[in-house]
């Protein structure tokens, strides 16, 4: 089993920045494909950022493409997503999960493990 804890969501103005960090306890995330989601009231929750088990490769969705910034310490066993330039759309509950595979993959239903989640507000 893995634990994946979220944390560094707040309430940050447009144009701010605000780095999140998702923590793992249980299992080495070494292994894993590691994915940053997030869901807008009222909406589906959607992909957003994706990072292979090296952290060699890297996909974005377009809507945060140049803005955000998915990395990971494999020895702290965490990941991190650098959001920049923040925009009142970006509000959301962000997400973070784990896929034990080394293909990397922006398929929600590929991943195992999810966190709780956090919550990001962006003002306008």
């Amino acid at each position: 089993q893995v634990q994946l804890v979220e944390s560094g969501g707040g309430l940050v103005q447009a144009g701010g920045s605000l780095r999140l960090s998702c923590a793992a306890s249980g299992r080495t995330l070494s292994s894993s494909t590691m994915g940053w989601f997030r869901q807008a009231p009222g909406k589906e929750r959607e992909f957003v950022a994706t990072i292979s088990w090296s952290g060699g490769t890297t996909v974005y969705s377009d809507s945060v493409k140049g803005r955000f910034t998915i990395s990971r310490d494999n020895p702290k066993n965490t990941v991190y997503l650098q959001m920049n330039t923040l925009k009142p759309e970006d509000t959301a509950v962000y997400y973070c999960a784990a896929a034990y595979m080394k293909t990397i993959t922006t398929a929600q239903w590929r991943y195992d493990y999810w966190g709780q989640g956090t919550q990001v507000t962006v003002s306008s």
